[in-house]
């Protein structure tokens, strides 16, 4: 083979492998994109099954008052009604992060509501930590930091 034909047969592989590379994180990145609108849609509505599919069975949360709460405390809030949100409001852009089976999102959120039965409203940093397992992406871990008014 001639040293032109094997070096455009190189070079056409690596733009191919780079291309589909680029779409498979375009298309990792718009499912995760898909589940925090699920996420957001599950949490208005108070839909608790669909809260149980999306949070992980040792999924943690840390509220903005820095209390860690578990998936079944979570769960046991939205059901008694001391925790709901009339609005979720994004501020700026979510940046999406993914990596191999995990993702990572932060973003700034305007939320306006009740969390563990204490009145909320304000804008807050976000993150949520994406894993990609046997049931799908699943949300093992959120924490929330308010944010000073400006």
């Amino acid at each position: 083979m001639k040293p032109i034909t094997l070096y455009i047969a190189l070079t056409v592989t690596c733009i191919s492998f780079a291309f589909g590379e680029d779409q498979r994180e375009t298309t990792d990145e718009q499912e995760v994109r898909q589940m925090i609108q699920k996420y957001r849609s599950a949490l208005l509505q108070r839909d608790i099954p669909m809260l149980e599919k999306i949070w992980a069975d040792d999924y943690v949360f840390v509220n903005a008052s820095g209390e860690v709460l578990t998936k079944a405390q979570r769960l046991s809030n939205l059901k008694s009604g001391a925790t709901s949100l009339d609005s979720i409001n994004e501020e700026e852009n979510i940046t999406v992060r993914v990596y191999q089976n995990s993702a990572v999102v932060t973003s700034r959120v305007t939320l306006k509501g009740q969390y563990s039965g204490k009145q909320i409203s304000g804008q807050y940093r976000s993150t949520l930590v994406w894993v990609k397992g046997p049931a799908g992406r699943q949300l093992v871990s959120n924490q929330l930091t308010a944010l000073a008014t400006r």
